[in-house]
């Protein structure tokens, strides 16, 4: 978790020590279908670790992104989804996506 004295002047560099790794931005886009559990995210995210999805998950708990909720059951069941902080990230996703998409098509048309 970044305190106030960590967090850079630039707004855009906020955003990208805040998100801006691969694992972190992955595992927004699958929380933004819903709440998951932590096997659901593992699964869904190819190549990642559970100590790193841990890690993670943890770190987005701690800034705010992340909502974390544990049911007293047996055996315990936790769910992630996103707090409202991390919905409003919601249209950079999506426009991530979307020129994601663009840069696809175009590499492909273009024989790259």
């Amino acid at each position: 978790m970044l305190g106030k004295e960590d967090l850079p002047v630039c707004p855009v560099a906020t955003t990208v020590g805040l998100i801006g790794n691969k694992w972190k931005l992955l595992i927004m886009r699958n929380l933004l279908t819903g709440t998951q559990r932590f096997g659901e995210l593992n699964k869904s995210i190819p190549g990642v670790s559970q100590k790193v999805l841990t890690e993670n998950l943890r770190s987005m708990e701690a800034d705010g992104i992340v909502i974390r909720t544990v049911y007293p059951e047996v055996p315990p069941r936790v769910e992630y989804k996103l707090s409202e902080l991390g919905e409003s990230m919601r249209p950079i996703l999506f426009a991530m996506e979307s020129w994601g998409v663009v840069y696809l098509e175009t590499m492909k048309k273009d024989g790259f």
